[in-house]
């Protein structure tokens, strides 16, 4: 093949990324750099799914927009430090693109360079014997053939492949906690089937089946701290990226801050998730943030494993969830957590992924959203047809619902038993939300709102509007404990930008007026929202 045409591109794009789906699990148990966390199959593949997207809503015949989507979807869906350097890889890719009306086996070369030149530099301290190394290796590989006299697209890719898997070979002899662990770099191996995929496009190949996972490295490393591996996406930023990078670098490790068209994405390994978030919102508007506890991902690898020796329990539990904070809560409940929520709302895919990932063969699914319900059902009507689970929808529309049912989960019980009490205590609990208008509207029984008002939200209703979030969520708590009532424990979640001083003032005044309520609060709440509220 001489030559690929920009919606050949997209279809070989959208192959790879069918191609790398096969080898998630693979890449994972590799996981051991720069933690033992056991996501970077997940989250390269989180990536690729994120490009495709953007690339289904886009004209395919021109390369320009092509480029656009790769660089865009790639960048607003990066998860994690191999993911978004891999969104860098394909940003690289696409200013070559954006140059070529069809991709020749010459142009290949400038692509594959670029690509790992791109990531080199996004990255403040570059490390070899990682993704890194292998995205170099197969760009040099490329070059040769083309210097060679090779002529084809087919053939400069082979060449880069070749190269790339000698590269991936060697990376435990660069990097020595790969050696401990007796594995190649899970990040290289993502970045090698990637090339595979696109390969396999083009040599119109099968996709293969998935391999069998013998172990996990992870096995290898003792359980304890590693912090917490936290990603935020602006929009409408103006600072250049260097005085980003600056402001959180004093954080944590593992650090990349990229960007494109206004947006920054930023990955970061810190003991201080808050803080870093709070120093970072002021230079755009938080669009979305995400923070994961790599002890917790890693005792749950472990667990996995001790898990595949023993038979599972008879009953999982998924949940959907946004914010660090509320992910963590139904993680400690015994939920494998889906990240999204409202504007958020995972896919299909991501709901049936976690619900793949539970090794029992009754799942009960937590939506916790009224958007994400349907959503939830199809991907349980997807795992019962394919994978021979039994799974059961609980309809929660609100995350003080989901908190609430999770709370009564036991993964010993019987079905039947088990919804019936879960339904009851999802609808005895009262979530508040306390967040601000998007535009103008005029609601019944409120008023007129405008956009930027404070509002207040019961068991997902608009009720009031108010000057300040914590009048709203004071007015809220008093609506709900008006007259009789039983309530005892208020559950508070704040977001993760939210000044500590000022929340440490909001909960003396709300122990002040409610004496009678129990109040536990938590950070990592939804960005969107200065507060979430459950009540039990």
């Amino acid at each position: 093949m001489k030559r690929l045409t920009p919606s050949e591109l997209a279809e070989a794009l959208r192959y790879a990324t069918d191609w790398f789906a096969v080898y998630v699990e693979e890449t994972n148990a590799l996981n051991v750099y720069p933690v033992p966390d056991g996501d970077t199959g997940t989250n390269m593949h989180l990536t690729l799914q994120s490009a495709r997207r953007e690339l289904d809503l886009t004209d395919t015949r021109a390369m320009a927009s092509l480029a656009r989507a790769l660089a865009y979807g790639s960048l607003l869906g990066a998860r994690g430090n191999s993911g978004v350097i891999l969104s860098q890889i394909l940003k690289g890719y696409a200013e070559v693109l954006k140059k070529y009306a069809t991709l020749t086996h010459e142009g290949l070369v400038a692509v594959l360079e670029h690509g790992a030149s791109t990531a080199y530099r996004a990255v403040m301290k570059p490390v070899e014997g990682t993704i890194l190394t292998v995205a170099r290796a197969a760009a040099e590989g490329a070059r040769q053939a083309f210097e060679a006299g090779i002529d084809t697209v087919e053939g400069v890719l082979e060449a880069a492949l070749k190269q790339a898997r000698e590269a991936l070979e060697k990376t435990p002899e660069l990097l020595p906690v790969l050696k401990t662990a007796g594995v190649v770099d899970a990040g290289g191996m993502g970045y090698v089937r990637f090339l595979e995929g696109l390969l396999g496009y083009v040599e119109k190949k099968p996709l293969p089946e998935p391999p069998k996972i013998e172990r996990y490295a992870q096995e290898a490393f003792e359980e304890e701290a590693f912090g917490y591996c936290t990603e935020f996406l602006m929009e409408d930023v103006e600072a250049p990226i260097e005085k980003i990078r600056e402001a959180v670098s004093r954080f944590g490790d593992s650090l990349l801050v990229v960007g494109a068209e206004g947006f920054v994405k930023g990955h970061i390994h810190t003991n201080d998730p808050d803080a870093l978030l709070a120093a970072v919102a002021r230079f755009g508007r938080m669009r979305r943030t995400k923070v994961e506890d790599m002890s917790e991902q890693h005792s749950e690898i472990l667990a996995m494993v001790g898990a595949a020796e023993e038979p599972p329990p008879p009953v999982g539990l998924v949940a959907v969830a946004p914010g660090w904070g509320l992910a963590k809560a139904f993680r400690a409940l015994g939920a494998r957590v889906v990240a999204g929520g409202q504007t958020q709302n995972p896919s299909v895919e991501d709901i049936l992924d976690a619900i793949r990932s539970q090794p029992s063969e009754t799942v009960v699914v937590l939506p916790n959203n009224k958007n994400v319900i349907m959503a939830a059902q199809r991907a349980a009507e997807i795992a019962e047809d394919s994978l021979g689970k039994k799974v059961h929808v609980l309809p929660t529309k609100t995350l003080g619902s989901g908190l609430a049912a999770a709370v009564v989960f036991d993964e010993n019980a019987d079905l039947e038993t088990l919804v019936a009490d879960m339904q009851a205590a999802a609808d005895r609990a009262r979530t508040l939300e306390v967040t601000r208008a998007s535009k103008d509207a005029s609601v019944e029984g409120v008023g007129e709102i405008h956009e930027g008002q404070v509002i207040g939200l019961l068991d997902g209703k608009l009720k009031l509007v108010a000057e300040t979030p914590e009048d709203a969520l004071v007015q809220l708590l008093k609506l709900v404990l008006v007259g009789e009532h039983d309530y005892e424990i208020l559950t508070l979640f704040s977001k993760s930008t939210a000044d500590k001083t000022e929340i440490e003032s909001i909960l003396e005044r709300l122990e002040a007026y409610f004496p009678e309520l129990e109040i536990e609060h938590h950070g990592g709440g939804p960005e969107l929202y200065d507060f979430v509220a459950v009540v039990e």
